[in-house]
């Protein structure tokens, strides 16, 4: 069984929420790529369970003002069933091209 397969339907966004439309202005607002967000969500969100981190990085070669965009998100998962992340958008944060990362 490979990894991706391990995490099918337990991680996910709430695509009728407030918090997703959200992500989706900020993530189109510097995302310079000609995909849709919605055929890269599976992708974001596999990287940060496999990596456990509430954040992925945009990187500066994939935004429009050639910064690195950090997208931030809080973790939960419902009561009935404990093994479901679902990934509430917080917020972003951006550094410029000579800030040094971590």
């Amino acid at each position: 069984m490979n990894r991706k397969a391990i995490y099918d339907d337990l991680l996910q966004l709430d695509y009728f929420s407030d918090s997703y439309l959200t992500f989706e202005e900020d993530f189109h607002r510097y995302y310079k790529g000609v995909d849709p967000l919605t055929f890269l969500v599976d992708d974001i969100l596999l990287t940060m369970a496999l990596k456990q981190t509430n954040y992925f990085r945009l990187h500066k070669t994939k935004s429009r003002d050639g910064a690195d965009h950090y997208f931030y998100f809080k973790i939960r998962s419902p009561k009935e069933n404990p093994k479901v992340r679902i990934y509430d958008y917080q917020g972003m944060d951006q550094r410029k091209n000579s800030e040094k990362t971590t």
